[in-house]
């Protein structure tokens, strides 16, 4: 019994050191597969696809136990969907061939995708051979939380209904919130102004206001005549101006701290690009050779803010118009116009234009036009990009105060001052 006890321990001492060997030669193996990798980092593409990334919050393993055949490696079936009218959104879906009636299905837009992105993505890709380590961002949309999901039923994410969605002065709140804890310097000054350009009248100081206006005799003709002006839908104007900048003064039109974010077209005529013809309105494409001439800086700004601006008014109808929402889809409003936009001009539940905010908003554009062409423009190009016919256009800006005439075959608006406007016409009832 002695001898085989003796046996076993020595048995033991050598598998012990025989494992120690093992480990070591590892290790030795390990430090020999370490190599020197020349690290690339990629950039965005926007003519490839970014990479998409899916995760399984369950911890479940798409590979494992996969039935396959002989020497072939396990596989899931990964497919991708896109929304058909908002291309923007995207559905990953992961088959496991394991049997299985189960999918797992992920989207960019519901669920933990909607929550505020704090942080950035990339993966890397470890080539051996060519010593590269290359690094890919991940758009922080591509993120893909994928849920188990019964095969064969609608894959599709319910969307939220109407009632659920958040209106357009909530969506902006939630985001200045997100911006005074998280933000960057810019973007809380930029909500400051955003703040001050659309603060809300103090119901102390409109009492006070109202307690000195009584008592005060009331104009009836003055009331008849703002009447006749408010459903005429014009700008901002002093119908007793001298002069035709007088009449409908630009300041009034754009406020003083939308400047800033009106200088797009500027900085592409600066750098010497190209401005696509079908990215921007005919009525400014036909005159931005204008501004090589304009010596002066601050002319040339004014100038290039003016079309900027044009331009912003005339894709927001188009966005929210039935025939001309498809050229505006891709088309990004400054934060602080498009919440002065919404609040001026608005959409109703069918998010089309109503009529009377519609040419409230023509309005504003032929005036803008006006401004652009030292108050003597052709006709033909606003109205091609308005997609109205000539005489709506003509309608327009006569209410305007504005008269029309040919010279040279061509329909020409000019602007007379002191404002003169066309009487209201009423129908008279027939005698009996």
């Amino acid at each position: 019994m002695a001898g085989m006890n003796e046996e076993k321990s020595e048995t033991l001492v050598e598998e012990e050191q025989n494992n120690k060997k093992k480990h070591k030669k590892a290790k030795e193996k390990i430090k020999e597969e370490e190599i020197q990798v020349k690290i690339e980092t990629l950039g965005e593409n926007p003519n490839k696809v970014s990479p998409f990334v899916g995760y399984f919050p369950s911890g479940f393993d798409p590979l494992k136990n996969q039935a396959t055949a002989a020497g072939e490696p396990p596989r899931a079936t990964v497919r991708v969907f896109r929304h058909e009218k908002r291309t923007n959104r995207l559905q990953l879906v992961v088959s496991p061939n394991n049997g299985f009636q189960v999918d797992f299905v992920g989207t960019n837009y519901s669920g933990e995708a909607t929550a505020p992105q704090l942080c950035t993505y990339a993966l890397g890709v470890l080539d051996k051979q060519l010593q590269t380590l290359k690094i890919v961002p991940i758009a922080s949309n591509k993120i893909f939380r994928l849920e188990p999901r019964v095969g064969g039923l609608d894959l599709s994410v319910k969307e939220p209904s109407k009632e659920e969605e958040l209106s357009t002065q909530t969506k902006f709140e939630k985001r200045e919130a997100l911006d005074d804890i998280y933000g960057t310097k810019k973007a809380i000054k930029r909500n400051k102004k955003r703040k001050s350009l659309f603060r809300e009248v103090d119901p102390q100081a409109q009492e006070n206001l109202d307690r000195k206006f009584e008592g005060v005799k009331i104009n009836k003709e003055a009331l008849e005549s703002a009447g006749m002006h408010s459903s005429r839908n014009t700008p901002p104007h002093d119908s007793s101006a001298t002069t035709p900048q007088m009449a409908y003064p630009l300041d009034k039109i754009i406020l003083k701290g939308e400047w800033d974010y009106l200088v797009d077209i500027l900085k592409l005529f600066q750098d010497g690009a190209e401005i696509a013809p079908d990215g921007y309105p005919s009525f400014i494409c036909n005159r931005l050779h204008r501004l090589e001439s304009i010596e002066d800086e601050v002319e040339k700004k004014r100038l290039a803010c003016v079309f900027s601006y044009i331009n912003h008014l005339v894709k927001f109808k188009d966005k929210n118009s039935m025939e001309g929402c498809s050229s505006a889809k891709h088309h990004k409003i400054p934060s602080i116009l498009s919440q002065k936009f919404s609040t001026m001009f608005g959409y109703s539940d069918k998010k089309r234009l109503e009529d009377e905010k519609r040419d409230l908003l023509i309005s504003y554009v032929l005036v803008l036009t006006l401004i652009a062409d030292s108050f003597r423009t052709a006709v033909s190009d606003i109205t091609k990009d308005l997609r109205l016919d000539s005489v709506k256009v003509r309608s327009h800006f006569e209410n305007l105060g504005c008269k029309l005439m040919i010279k040279n075959k061509v329909l020409l608006a000019t602007l007379p001052v002191p404002l003169v406007f066309p009487k209201a016409k009423y129908k008279h009832k027939p005698k009996r």
